[in-house]
């Protein structure tokens, strides 16, 4: 099955074409290899999804042509302990860091400061 295909029917993103536009930026990896939309995706496969700020490392444990319910989805993967832990701490962490306000729309320099803080830039 291709994988831009299962990660549609997994509920990692909500279309096929953001998918393999995501696939082919780089941010999905299998087996730790860098992916392309087409590629054939077996069960027992590791995959690596990057969804800024979080990562999601997962097994896969079946293979679906459809998109169903969450529930459904869920059982297409195992996500690993490691991964689990790794994104509660960083959800921790970007809770205790304060958010910040703007008030109305914001400047070209608070956005582009607001992007960079997001994706964890380290402020070049």
């Amino acid at each position: 099955m291709r994988i831009d295909k299962w990660l549609w029917a997994a509920r990692f993103f909500k279309t096929r074409t953001v998918a393999a536009e995501a696939i082919a930026a780089g941010h999905v990896t299998v087996e730790g290899e860098r992916a392309k939309p087409a590629r054939t995706l077996r069960v027992g496969d590791e995959v690596v999804v990057r969804r800024a700020p979080f990562e999601h490392a997962v097994t896969v444990k079946a293979l679906s042509e459809r998109r169903g319910p969450a529930r459904e989805a869920a059982a297409l993967y195992e996500e690993t302990e490691e991964s689990r832990a790794r994104r509660a701490a960083l959800a921790e962490q970007m809770k205790a860091q304060p958010q910040p306000r703007f008030k109305g729309r914001p400047t070209k320099k608070t956005r582009r400061d607001y992007e960079r803080w997001l994706r964890g830039g380290d402020g070049e």
